[in-house]
């Protein structure tokens, strides 16, 4: 919006306002987004705890988990509506609105936000610790996840709506052929020329587990005092970056990526989510004056998931988002082994003294904050080995 504003007063006032020039440039726009988020984040953060304190909506602690948790109820949660607020204002702030990839993100960040928001409800409202149930946020995620991952099939490859319709059209005519431009392919780190083409069923199937799994992966971390807003800011930056270098033709073309225009803005974006992100931290590191919610976490992680898709970095989010991939194996991993082993044994059997896997530490001895920065400084490490990948081809 200030974007469209500054171009329109520096036109109208070339000697005076020049300078607004300068929120042509895409970096410029993405710093002050950050900062906008951050300074939303500390301004509201204290009324927004109050309000969750006054409608009472704390955190219910399910009885069979870590003791040490317990003193914990009550503290309010659905706090991820504020890195919500934060992301969206500055975002749409600082963004070109006639940019179609930032619009998918935030379609995708708040359809989730919205799904994490009903199963938080139902968590303080109708005390239930379980929240909605595993097979409808499932159908719901998949839902929405499915939706972009098909306009986002087509989306990639081409440079505007009225082009991607072009593309679908032909789709269509052609009896749905199962081929798409190289830019959809899947993208190897580390390797000059190997891409897999994925084709436009590969790409959708690949784009929805995604979006899907690294939302769940994100919402399966959030369980101690910081633990997974940080990565969210750190894997979110990183992204970004591989958002402006596949946006932009040079940079794109020297790194040996493919250019994808428009995918640049993302930066716009992920400015926001970090900012909006450090400033949720401000509030909820140990102890925590509120906690994210499923809010919070299904929204960033679809968001982390979507940014991936649009820039063809699907297996660097894998790499980057080591600590949340880890975590959602071994929730997969403890289910699965409990009922192949009661099936088998008569009596289930855990793997993980508990899942998901910040548990399993904390009940191995290790202090709350030992895990949260411990897993802090692994995730920086992947984001360094991830964006290492930017030039070692």
């Amino acid at each position: 919006m200030l974007l469209s504003l500054s171009q329109w007063l520096a036109a109208l006032y070339p000697e005076q306002l020049g300078f607004l020039r300068v929120f042509q440039y895409l970096t410029f726009r993405a710093v002050l987004s950050a900062m906008t988020a951050l300074l939303i984040g500390l301004a509201f953060g204290p009324w927004v705890i109050r309000r969750l304190t006054e409608m009472k909506i704390g955190q219910p602690i399910r009885e069979y988990g870590v003791q040490a948790h317990l003193g914990k109820r009550g503290t309010p949660t659905m706090g991820g509506v504020l890195v919500l607020i934060g992301i969206g204002v500055a975002t749409l702030l600082w963004f070109d609105w006639s940019n179609r990839f930032v619009w998918v993100v935030m379609l995708v960040t708040f359809g989730f936000g919205a799904i994490g928001w009903a199963d938080d409800w139902r968590k303080v409202v109708h005390k239930d610790p379980e929240g909605m149930r595993s097979r409808e946020k499932f159908f719901w995620q998949s839902l929405i996840g499915l939706v972009a991952a098909v306009y986002l099939a087509f989306s990639v490859s081409e440079t505007s709506n009225v082009r991607v319709f072009e593309l679908f059209m032909r789709w269509v005519d052609s009896g749905f052929s199962n081929s798409l431009p190289p830019r959809a392919d899947l993208l190897v780190p580390f390797f000059k020329t190997v891409s897999y083409p994925l084709g436009v069923y590969g790409f959708i199937a690949l784009s929805w587990f995604v979006i899907v799994g690294a939302s769940n992966a994100v919402n399966f971390t959030d369980g101690l005092d910081g633990l997974a807003i940080m990565p969210v800011v750190m894997v979110g930056s990183a992204l970004g970056i591989f958002a402006y270098v596949v946006g932009n033709a040079v940079f794109s073309k020297y790194l040996l990526f493919p250019h994808i225009p428009g995918a640049g803005e993302l930066l716009v974006f992920c400015g926001a989510m970090a900012g909006a992100g450090l400033a949720f931290l401000w509030f909820n590191t140990n102890p925590a004056q509120v906690f994210m919610g499923d809010v919070g976490a299904l929204a960033l992680g679809g968001a982390l998931g979507t940014v991936a898709v649009i820039t063809r970095q699907e297996i660097v989010l894998g790499i980057m988002g080591g600590v949340f991939v880890a975590e959602l194996l071994s929730v997969a991993m403890q289910v699965s082994w409990f009922k192949y082993t009661r099936r088998k044994y008569g009596e289930g059997r855990r793997i993980f003294l508990m899942a998901p896997l910040h548990h399993h530490f904390e009940k191995k001895g290790w202090a709350e904050g030992q895990v949260v920065v411990r897993f802090w400084i692994v995730t920086m490490l992947l984001c360094l080995v991830g964006l290492a990948s930017l030039k070692l081809r």
